[in-house]
């Protein structure tokens, strides 16, 4: 306690402004298990940035964090981009303080001579993406902290090429970052290089939307009753006049969840892989008729596709149907136009789906597979520039259509996902039975994911423990089949636990674990790499033989799920 004490302490010097010392102060004089929390430790800088909870400390987002963390970027950027003008583009979302946020972020990059471009308003963090080649910049940061709860914000950095920073300059970046004391921060800006953009970067980036995400000539858009919510986020700026350039007129918006804000009114968690979170939305499209509905998450990354089932009742599809089914679009319309031939790829990550491996393979198209993480998806883009990059998703709800974008990419893909559902609807389908006949086709496969959230020091430790349990003791069945394999990606090895033969993962390490047995069930392990929490992903699949048992087989499969759940002690 002694060492948070000093490390608080630290914080009533000059360094720190009148408001964040009072702040400090109150906290030293009546609640030392709050001031614990903010100084046990510094807010990370991981491989992606930084997300928290904000207030002032240590372990906090505030002023200081970030003017450390972008003093840092400053600091590796005039050592290593060998330019006379440096270049960065800044983009913020609804959340509280991420537009002051942002201010100091411009300032501290201006200060250290760094030309800046600053979005007028909040955007979504693909245009981030996107702005970054667009305006030639060297780097990019958005301000989010995704779906957090209303109490966060976050900061994360992209390079050059529009994806967020991969090694080496992810762990250049860092070191350069804890380096710093918070004296060293320069905040006093150059306002003549801070640059306000706005719509002429919008048009450009909604254009290549629409580009990218309406594959069709001779669709009836006019005809798909779409329901859109923004879940208060970002998205409003760009998906409505995307949807309309591309065609569609009967788009209804939730009103009550149209405005900006960071407090999430209308919502427990502004996350579309949550169906509380579209419920607004699902009961508006049952009251006027729609065939499908899209949500956002708060910076316009992931979406959440509700659609109709064979009931007719709006199903809320998980991430890794949404990207089968887009996947299989996309390849479906990339071999009609004779574009397919041996130099294309789809991208996916290890803890998604493993049915978007099959679905490629019947198009005679490779998946590479990724860490998790958007990054290493956009980092195959970059590392196969003689490959034509398809389309690439993860579980986690999120969708990358070309590479014009190097980040999952909402608006885009709720362009991609209308259009699936308005060519289906032509052709006498729809999104759901699409899905459904690529797992009579192929196989029917069922995912689920449990997050365990364990806050604070002793949370860290539980999760830490629990990855070390599974690690060092590891299961020997699951549901009464033998595990085949046990992949840890932190060791980077695959053992075969049957015969006892190790091979080599040939991937960044990383704190994943992934079991898996002979007919496929998986079950894949990590801590969260932005919230207090421990992720396990389940994964089991079977054979459909017609369109009319896929409710009894989904069933079967579920009942499957928990009872692995039971087994582990997870429920």
């Amino acid at each position: 306690m002694n060492e948070i004490l000093e490390k608080a302490k630290q914080w009533l010097t000059p360094t720190f402004d009148a408001e964040t010392q009072n702040e400090i102060e109150t906290l030293l004089q009546n609640n030392p298990e709050d001031l614990a929390d903010r100084f046990y430790k510094d807010m990370e800088f991981g491989t992606g940035g930084m997300r928290g909870t904000m207030g002032a400390g240590t372990n906090r987002i505030n002023k200081y964090t970030l003017g450390r963390a972008t003093q840092g970027l400053s600091n590796y950027l005039i050592e290593n981009v060998h330019k006379e003008q440096l270049k960065v583009v800044i983009a913020y979302d609804c959340r509280h303080n991420s537009k002051k946020f942002a201010k100091v972020v411009a300032d501290v990059l201006s200060a250290n001579n760094i030309k800046v471009f600053l979005f007028e308003d909040l955007r979504p963090t693909p245009e981030l993406s996107f702005a970054v080649r667009h305006l030639g910049c060297d780097a990019g940061i958005v301000l989010t902290a995704s779906h957090n709860p209303p109490e966060y914000n976050g900061y994360k950095v992209y390079w050059a090429d529009g994806g967020q920073i991969v090694p080496p300059h992810d762990g250049g970046i860092i070191a350069k970052v804890n380096a710093l004391d918070f004296s060293e921060i320069n905040f006093d800006a150059q306002e003549d290089l801070i640059q306000i953009i706005g719509t002429d970067v919008d048009k450009v980036f909604i254009k290549n939307a629409v580009k990218n995400g309406s594959l069709s000539p001779n669709v009836a858009r006019e005809n798909l009753k779409i329901v859109f919510t923004s879940l208060h986020g970002t998205s409003i700026m760009s998906v409505p006049d995307a949807l309309l350039e591309a065609g569609y007129t009967d788009v209804h918006i939730v009103e009550e969840q149209k405005a900006p804000d960071g407090d999430f009114p209308t919502v427990k968690s502004p996350n579309p892989e949550e169906p509380e979170a579209l419920e607004m939305a699902t009961d508006l499209a049952n009251k006027i008729g729609a065939d499908i509905v899209i949500g956002t998450d708060p910076d316009c990354d992931r979406l959440g596709v509700a659609v109709r089932d064979l009931d007719g009742n709006m199903k809320l599809m998980n991430g890794n149907q949404t990207m089968v089914v887009m996947t299989e679009f996309l390849l479906k319309k990339w071999k009609e136009e004779g574009k397919i031939n041996g130099k294309q790829f789809v991208g996916s990550t290890i803890v998604s789906t493993e049915l978007v491996n099959d679905v490629a393979a019947n198009y005679g198209v490779e998946t590479k597979v990724g860490l998790t993480g958007f990054k290493w998806i956009a980092k195959m883009v970059k590392d196969f520039p003689e490959l034509n990059f398809i389309g690439g998703g993860e579980e986690s709800f999120g969708y990358m259509v070309g590479d014009f974008v190097r980040d999952k990419d909402a608006v885009t893909a709720t362009l991609l996902a209308c259009e699936v559902a308005a060519y289906a609807k032509q052709q006498g389908s729809s999104f759901y039975k699409e899905l459904l006949a690529i797992y009579t086709r192929d196989r029917f496969y069922k995912e689920h994911l449990i997050s365990i959230t364990k806050k604070g020091m002793d949370g860290a430790a539980e999760i830490k423990q629990m990855l070390s349990d599974m690690r060092n003791n590891p299961l020997t069945e699951i549901d009464g089949e033998k595990i085949e394999s046990l992949s840890d990606y932190q060791a980077s090895t695959r053992k075969n636990i049957i015969t006892g033969e190790v091979t080599e993962i040939d991937l960044p390490k990383s704190n994943v674990l992934i079991y898996q047995t002979k007919s496929g069930t998986r079950i894949a392990a990590r801590p969260s790499g932005t919230e207090p929490k421990i992720k396990f992903y389940f994964s089991v699949n079977t054979s459909l033989d017609a369109i009319e048992n896929a409710e009894n087989v989904e069933a079967e499969l579920d009942a499957k799920i928990q009872r692995i759940i039971t087994e582990m002690k997870l429920n």
